[in-house]
């Protein structure tokens, strides 16, 4: 379980298999005092990637906005352009929360939403592998 704020807009890519992955990250703080009795803010990226999101809830998915994700990590590899095989390290979200108050992203009318991971093919280009389809 996540509660944090997007650092930038989403994206969203069609599998060859037209599934949509949809990535974004987001920023989790943890405050604690300081050896000093100073509060320390302490900044946490995730990369965080859903399946299958509705239309309403990608538009949603903006720079700023609060929300509460739930999920697991995972973990896979693939080999780059140049030969050299990388480690990513991902939380693919399985509930998404909307938290801003009196906006249009507010929880009405099924704001909570699941996603299913559906099973992806990789390639040595890429993360997923992707159609052209945007």
């Amino acid at each position: 379980m996540l509660i944090g704020n997007l650092g930038k807009d989403c994206e969203t890519r069609f599998t060859t298999n037209n599934v949509s992955v949809t990535s974004f990250t987001m920023a989790t703080t943890n405050s604690y005092k300081g050896k000093d009795g100073n509060w320390v803010n302490e900044t946490t990226w995730h990369n965080v990637v859903s399946f299958n999101l509705s239309d309403f809830m990608k538009e949603n998915l903006k720079k700023g906005k609060k929300f509460y994700v739930e999920g697991r990590i995972s973990k896979r590899d693939y080999t780059d352009k140049e030969g050299i095989k990388r480690y990513v390290c991902e939380v693919v979200s399985e509930k998404l929360i909307p938290l801003e108050s009196g906006s249009e992203t507010s929880v009405i009318g099924g704001g909570d939403i699941s996603t299913t991971e559906p099973q992806v093919e990789t390639d040595e280009n890429s993360d997923y592998h992707f159609n052209n389809t945007l």
